[in-house]
């Protein structure tokens, strides 16, 4: 259906319709062909860290750096967490209501009444970890060949899909195309994302930051991209459990949603804590809706697991 849509779209545009305030409407639009969206200043991180001063400014504390590892429970309710610091330091916290973002295999651990079922099907789930090296150029070998205007004739793209079978890059990023602000000097330099997708604990993944710039780098100098002697800085990061997996126990997460559901004061949300491969958009909805629920006494949580459940933008494995 996917591909169906996306040879539509070649040949029949798809309407738009721009609201007196300037928003692009792209209701009918396939998700994965969607051409207009909304984006920081200063990129996805710069949402957050405003959120976060609202949260403070409003006497709400933000911890981080720590490890949750025991939750406590009395019947179906959370009753608290603990978690300890970087310093091994145990601290205990209470509330009314519980969110949780992290991973499942990890949060299905930590419940002080264990299940084996559902602990085995939470160890069962995969995932597809993911690193990035950034580098900062002072150009690209490549030039804009398409009828996109763009910045002295820099390729137009936000990322690219990489499809050479002799590198392992997956995709692309061009940050400066993303938002000017991305880069400090964008007249003059060209900020860029190479991005692997890896497990954690394979050859890419412990590999010391040093070569495996030099190799990420290597890999886009090789099909023509850039030439390492632009290379003005670089930097290496690393996140495990990007992708949750459809695959493993997968086809028996509904019995950790079921499990997870008894507890009223508990809410799994986002990416990883719902074990859904959404965007942040998608993400950010599930919390939205969790706390609409809490604030309107709506028991179910139906409507939170509900978000971005249209499998056609999944993707299959055939």
């Amino acid at each position: 259906k996917v591909v169906a849509a996306a040879l539509k779209k070649i040949f029949v545009k798809q309407k738009r319709d721009i609201s007196q305030k300037g928003r692009a409407t792209q209701k009918d639009v396939e998700t994965s062909l969607i051409e207009q969206f909304y984006y920081p200043k200063y990129g996805p991180g710069h949402f957050w860290e405003a959120t976060a001063e609202i949260v403070k400014e409003k006497g709400a504390a933000i911890v981080l750096n720590q490890t949750v590892f025991k939750i406590e429970t009395l019947e179906n309710k959370i009753t608290a967490v603990y978690a300890k610091d970087a310093g091994g330091k145990e601290i205990k916290y209470e509330g009314s209501y519980f969110f949780s973002s992290m991973p499942v295999k990890d949060l299905i651990t930590g419940f002080d009444k264990k299940d084996a079922q559902i602990e085995q099907i939470a160890q069962g789930l995969k995932y597809r970890d993911f690193i990035t090296a950034g580098l900062l150029l002072k150009k690209l070998e490549i030039k804009n060949d398409t009828l996109i205007k763009s910045y002295k004739e820099q390729i137009p793209d936000l990322w690219i899909y990489i499809q050479e079978r002799d590198v392992k890059i997956g995709r692309l990023q061009v940050f400066n195309n993303w938002s000017p602000y991305l880069a400090n000097d964008y007249e003059n330099t060209v900020w860029l994302g190479l991005e692997y997708f890896c497990n954690e604990g394979d050859d890419l993944w412990n590999m010391p930051e040093k070569d495996f710039i030099n190799f990420a780098s290597g890999e886009l100098e090789k099909i023509g991209i850039i030439k390492k002697e632009n290379i003005l800085d670089a930097c290496r990061v690393k996140v495990p459990k990007a992708y949750p997996a459809y695959f493993g126990t997968y086809n028996k997460f509904h019995l950790i949603k079921e499990f997870t559901d008894r507890y009223s004061n508990l809410f799994l949300i986002g990416r990883n804590g719902q074990h859904k491969y959404n965007n942040m958009d998608h993400s950010m909805l599930t919390a939205m809706e969790a706390v609409d629920n809490i604030i309107n006494g709506v028991k179910t949580k139906s409507n939170v697991w509900q978000v971005n459940a249209e499998k056609d933008y999944h993707e299959e494995k055939k």
